[in-house]
């Protein structure tokens, strides 16, 4: 059967000549093109009628001649297979990898251990634009906390008010504040580091910046006070100090005159006192003509004023314009802070952003440019749809007009082109806005980022002489990786063997990576690209492409459930929506699909707007069709069958039942916070952000709502407010999600007893409280490894059999090490056997296991958790351990030195060191220790290895 499909397949492509592009090509920035299905004229629309005539075709004739012999479910199959034909297969020719848009080193430890020397001996000014480089070197990493810390610690060492105030809106962008209803772009979370009113604070105020805000705590002022007066109150007020014979002068405004005390006047700027002293005639007259200087009799008033009392707190805003407008012309430098600071107060959203910003570029305001910018920052992605915003920012004339008014840097673009080319990488305003990232650029890393990232958006656009030229100007700079975009720039202006050339003096005169075979691959055929894949996958088994390209050739060799075992291989540690995808044409192609179904919701959940089959249907439309080909299942069928998936520990299978109750319950906020938790253990950290603030939008009670809050500021590093909105929504409702949030964040952050006990005391609380088995499974889980930190064996046991009751699988896992404890090590071993037994993805299960038997029982199972998933470091260090113990020290370095070019692991880096210093090697030891640090500054052991390794070099 799977022959003639195939065939049938192949044929009815070659026939409407459909030729695909790219398998997993999908539209980055969430927009698909003309009328939202991927592809121009209703592709979607006249698929699905396309099928539907197919149906009753097929229908009609088995009805007249097979009406007894065909079952209904063949027929569907047959028109699915013939319908999704028209799409065009996966084939090899038609698949590449991306190049990446981020700076990727060749020696990633050097450049690590580089950025913490020059970290370690740069002044208090410079630390934050260090961070910001640890931000661009971090970006290509897997895990986004490092991107995040090092956002954190610049904005909290950031000295003036421009990088404050954009680091602040970053913050609030990485965390998409702008997604959550009912939060303004302004509002103050609470802490300072955010603040927008503590951004507009210059100064160097680290130990400030971490700490809760103040701003909600202003001094009321007092009702009596007086806000505004008007022009009758300004002209007359006269303060108690003077009396009328007090003024010795007057400035005629026209018909009037505004009487002033000259002494004063001319304290307000040195042009002032010139005017007033030095011997111009306007020194020895009593009246002076100020008609011709722009400013109103009003203004003149409120100037005079501001002489005495050192405040334009009481003038309107029309009058404080003036005022920076008259302290521009006379370089009144205090009146001009003032006015600037009084206007900044009143920058409140995009409407008064976008009214004040152009005075305060026109004159100058540091402060009030400052507040406007904020508001605009802060509003992104959608204040880049203004024009006016979009013109400010893009055109080469908006930028000098914010350099002079000092807020345009590399910081500043670099923050928006981030958010360009998430939304639309291939947008002219993402060009735009990266060849002014590339006018402030600077020094070395900053041009390697802007020229590199240039060359990857004209390589989207298909533009791929400009590209070619921009890679070169980032290798010029010293980045080596955009060689390969010059090579891929080549290959796609017809120069395949200059692209080969160019990868093969790569690997000649670098330290081979895998990214290098891989690339090299698309530039050869035959056994030569079947080893530079296999030679890809062995230096760097994340790489995807290689996978990918595998399982498409045994496709073609109609090997297809061989092609499924290849592309399972990657999608068991690192899932991503074109794997997914890939292995639902497979499973399509087999007719399993119920798995295919599957695959395609958990898709859709890593990416609601993924579009499938090169681009042309979009995936909620696939869901559709499958969906008549599988039983249906109500909600109450979900729900055993999502006990099901989550005891055998299938995360993807999870998702894909969890989307099918979604599309039952649409807004349904405990279901989006179960597709949350299942997307974190995926490693899909920003899929899993936003379902969690789709669970905080959808929720219908104020204590539930809290608790999502408080579960995105922990995933996001403030655990401290992450508690207190346990505590508030505690306070309005005792639950287990708002126990269990407190418990949980309390468990990360102190591990002495007596936060142990009160964690115990949390946990046992929310077991109280009503709540599913999949959840209360977790809880007890949870518990059970507090009593096994106070020693409470036994009752650690009872929680874990009780977990395993309600088929909470992974508490074998718990329990297994309180055998261990317990010196019963047969009890621990079996007990992992269970959960590898009943666990689908279980390389944590091998691993575990290792720790529980002899020697060579444990290489065994650590080969296979490296075999299921080469990320897992354990395994690694297991391996160098025991080679060093063997005094195999060149090959223990060796496993080491393998994993870390494909996975920087502070603690790889740390045992590395510690190999080095074994051997006294002090200066890689340095090295090691300092890339170590530059992931984490604070580790205790490799802060005392490295002041060790110190000592010995200098001695």
């Amino acid at each position: 059967m799977q022959h003639n499909i195939f065939a049938t397949m192949r044929s009815l492509n070659m026939i409407e000549g459909c030729k695909g592009t790219q398998i997993y090509a999908f539209n980055q920035s969430g927009k698909t093109t003309t009328n939202g299905y991927g592809g121009g004229g209703g592709v979607g629309e006249k698929f699905l009628q396309h099928l539907h005539e197919r149906v009753s075709s097929v229908r009609s004739k088995s009805n007249r001649n097979y009406q007894a012999m065909q079952p209904k479910d063949n027929v569907k199959s047959a028109v699915l297979v013939e319908a999704l034909a028209s799409y065009g297969l996966p084939q090899t020719d038609f698949i590449e990898p991306q190049i990446e848009s981020y700076l990727k080193s060749v020696n990633f430890v050097e450049t690590l251990a580089d950025v913490y020397r020059r970290m370690e001996g740069c002044s208090k000014f410079e630390i934050s634009g260090m961070y910001l480089e640890q931000c661009a070197i971090f970006k290509g990493l897997s895990d986004p906390k490092l991107f995040r810390k090092c956002l954190k610690s610049g904005r909290e060492h950031a000295v003036d008010v421009h990088s404050k105030v954009v680091l602040s809106a970053w913050l609030r962008f990485d965390r998409r504040e702008d997604e959550l209803i009912g939060v303004s772009a302004m509002d103050c979370c609470g802490r300072s580091i955010e603040c927008p009113r503590s951004s507009l604070v210059s100064g160097y105020n680290p130990e400030l910046a971490t700490d809760p805000c103040l701003c909600h705590q202003r001094p009321v002022q007092d009702e009596d006070t007086e806000v505004y007066i008007g022009d009758e109150e300004c002209s007359t007020s006269i303060s108690h100090d003077y009396e009328e014979e007090d003024y010795d002068m007057s400035f005629c405004m026209g018909d009037e005159e505004i009487r002033c005390r000259r002494f004063n006047m001319a304290s307000l700027s040195r042009p002032f006192e010139v005017m007033l002293y030095d011997g111009f005639m306007e020194s020895r007259r009593e009246k002076i003509n100020f008609s011709q200087n722009g400013i109103s009799a009003k203004g003149m008033k409120a100037a005079e004023m501001f002489s005495r009392t050192k405040s334009v707190e009481s003038f309107d805003p029309d009058t404080v314009l003036e005022l920076l407008s008259l302290a521009n012309k006379f370089c009144c430098n205090e009146m001009k802070s003032a006015c600037d600071a009084y206007l900044a107060s009143l920058v409140f959203d995009m409407d008064s952003a976008m009214l004040l910003i152009e005075y305060g570029l026109e004159e100058t305001a540091y402060v009030l440019v400052a507040a406007c910018l904020q508001v605009l920052l802060r509003e992104l992605p959608n204040s880049m749809h203004n024009p006016n915003v979009s013109r400010l920012f893009c055109s080469s004339e908006g930028k000098d007009r914010l350099a002079s008014a000092g807020h345009a840097s590399f910081l500043l673009y670099y923050f928006l082109t981030r958010t360009a080319m998430e939304e639309d990488m291939k947008s002219n305003t993402t060009v735009m806005l990266l060849e002014r990232l590339g006018e402030f650029s600077s020094v070395g890393w900053q041009k390697q980022l802007a020229f590199h990232q240039l060359g990857c958006v004209m390589l989207e656009r298909k533009e791929y002489k400009d590209a070619q030229k921009w890679f070169e100007a980032a290798v010029e700079a010293g980045h080596v990786y955009s060689l390969a975009g010059i090579a891929r720039a080549k290959y796609k202006r017809g120069h395949t063997y200059k692209a080969y050339k160019l990868m093969n003096s790569i690997i000649s005169d670098c330290t081979p990576s895998g990214w290098m075979y891989q690339e090299r691959s698309l530039y050869c055929h035959g056994k030569e690209k079947t080893m530079d894949l296999s030679t890809a996958t062995e230096l760097d088994p994340t790489l995807s492409y290689p996978y990918k390209y595998r399982a498409m050739s045994m496709v073609e060799e109609n090997r297809t459930e061989a092609a499924i075992s290849e592309i399972d291989k990657i999608i068991g540690f690192k899932v991503s929506p074109d794997c997914l995808e890939l292995r639902a044409w497979f499973l399509i192609a087999l007719e399993d699909y119920e798995g295919a179904l599957r695959d395609v919701r958990a898709l859709l959940t890593l990416d609601p707007q993924y579009v499938m089959f090169h681009g042309k249907l979009q995936g909620d439309k696939l869901v559709e069709l499958l969906r008549h080909t599988v039983q249906q299942r109500n909600q109450a069928d979900c729900w055993m069958q999502l006990y099901d998936r989550w005891s055998s520990v299938d995360d993807i299978g999870s998702l894909g039942v969890v989307h099918h109750m979604l599309a039952n319950d649409p807004g349904k906020s405990l279901l989006l916070f179960r597709q949350s938790l299942l997307l974190l253990r995926l490693n899909s950290h920003r899929a899993a952000m936003r379902s969690l603030r789709e669970a905080r939008n959808q929720a219908t009670s104020e204590h539930e709502r809290l608790v999502y809050e408080g579960w995105i500021l922990y995933d996001t590093g403030y655990r401290e407010e992450a508690i207190s909105k346990a505590e508030e929504s505690i306070s309005i409702q005792r639950s287990f999600e708002a126990f269990f949030l407190k418990a949980y964040v309390l468990s990360e952050t102190n591990s002495d007893s007596e936060s142990s006990l009160y964690v115990i005391q949390l946990l046992e609380e929310a077991l109280r409280c009503p709540s599913d088995g999949l959840r209360k499974g977790q809880a007890l889980s949870n518990l059970a490894s507090i009593y096994v930190d106070v020693d409470k064996l036994d009752s650690a046991i009872d929680c874990y059999v009780n977990a395993l009751t309600i088929k909470h699988t992974r508490a074998h896992q718990g329990l297994a090490r309180v055998y261990h404890l317990k010196n019963q090590s047969k009890a621990a071993y079996d007990e992992m056997t269970k959960l590898i037994e009943k666990a689908s993805y279980n390389a944590s299960a091998y691993e575990k296991r290792s720790e529980y038997c002899d020697r060579e029982l444990a290489k065994s199972d650590l080969t296979m958790a490296t075999k299921l998933d080469p990320l897992r470091t354990y395994p690694y260090r297991y391996k160098a351990a025991v080679l060093m113990d063997d005094h195999k020290e060149s090959e223990a370095i060796s496993e080491l030195t393998k994993v870390i070019a494909f996975k920087p692991d502070l603690h790889l880096l740390h045992l590395r060191a510690a190999f080095h210093d074994s051997m006294n090697e002090p200066t890689s030891t340095i090295r090691d220790c300092e890339a170590a640090l530059c992931l984490d500054s604070s580790h205790a052991d490799t802060l005392e290895l490295y002041s060790k390794a110190r000592q010995r070099s200098n001695e």
